[in-house]
């Protein structure tokens, strides 16, 4: 049996957000007074989850992706990497981090059965990454990367979101870093998620300029379309390189014709789409294997045929104090 939405999608991913909490502020992810943070007592309890992938496991979902928030804050998630790993059919388990404190846990994450990582990067600069993040410490995340490669969570992948006039001016630093180490450095167009965001047009700043920063530092980049795990990533090789460099175009180019994940939030809600903002309760199906596959079935036949993250784009009178902010749904 597999997950199919109406537009023949075939789904075999799940992005499992574990907690809202986070131990940065990245000013894409939240405003400067953060986020009102959801009660404990609303937040899944392991055991809730692993009910939704168990029997997204018989329907076909073959790949798990747990993120937050900062997943690695919650309590535990190493036994949940684990009870994941048990379950018949996960073929595949990986994490998005900022990195903070993934150097104290790679090693037992990748005992746990946790096969990559995702790390959350958008500046080499100290004090860039500072601002960015309101109060980061870049020498951390530094020290999470080299954790992960020497556990061997690969492909290691850093994930930049790049934003004109803060972190544009370190395009060259992460060429020369895939060039340097075997990472899969990706860049990812700034997307307009949540009520805090109010200045989407001037931080905007569409991926060729990778290109021709590359192209002028004498880094030419070669397509590499076959490179391992690319996702969505338009992916391209550096001359005698150790690592790749990919672009990944959620508003310019979207790949909404070939999207295969569905989310479900650390309060308990499926979601079809990031950006639409249907949100279908899990728990009332709870403790009915049956009911919670109909449900993963149902919310697929409500996805929708692309998102609207483009504003020239947008119909419809969906307004931005509407919608669920990335800290709550999960990258």
């Amino acid at each position: 049996m597999t997950l199919h939405d109406f537009y023949g999608r075939k789904h075999n991913y799940l992005r499992i957000s574990v907690t809202d909490r986070c131990n940065l502020r990245c000013i894409y992810c939240m405003g400067v007074d953060g986020v009102e943070q959801i009660s404990h007592l609303d937040i899944l309890r392991y055991e809730e989850i692993m009910q939704v992938v168990r029997a997204g496991a018989a329907l076909g979902i073959t790949k798990i992706r747990l993120t937050g928030g900062e997943p690695l804050v919650r309590k535990n998630i190493i036994s949940l990497v684990e009870q994941i790993a048990r379950v018949p059919g996960i073929e595949d388990i990986s994490m998005t981090t900022n990195g903070i404190l993934l150097s104290r846990y790679a090693a037992d994450l990748k005992k746990a059965g946790l096969k990559r990582v995702n790390i959350s990067l958008d500046s080499l600069d100290s004090e860039v990454y500072r601002r960015t993040t309101r109060g980061g410490d870049l020498e951390q995340v530094l020290s999470g990367i080299d954790a992960a490669l020497m556990e061997d969570l690969t492909p290691v992948k850093v994930n930049v979101v790049l934003m004109n006039g803060l972190n544009d001016k370190d395009i060259p630093a992460f060429l020369q870093l895939a060039n340097d180490k075997p990472l899969h450095v990706r860049f990812i167009e700034y997307m307009p998620i949540g009520d805090h965001d109010r200045v989407y047009q001037d931080r905007y700043l569409p991926l060729d300029s990778i290109l021709e920063m590359a192209s002028a530092r004498e880094m030419e980049l070669t397509p590499n379309p076959a490179a391992s795990g690319g996702g969505p990533s338009e992916n391209y090789i550096l001359p005698e390189g150790k690592g790749t460099i990919g672009l990944i175009h959620p508003i310019s180019k979207h790949f909404c014709s070939t999207c295969n994940r569905l989310r479900l939030t650390a309060d308990g809600l499926l979601k079809p789409c990031l950006y639409w903002q249907e949100e279908y309760p899990v728990r009332p199906a709870l403790g009915d294997e049956e009911a919670i596959s109909s449900l993963l079935q149902e919310v697929l036949l409500e996805k929708k045929s692309s998102h609207q993250m483009n504003p020239s784009q947008q119909t419809g009178n969906l307004r931005a104090e509407e919608m669920r902010g990335m800290s709550r749904t999960g990258g």
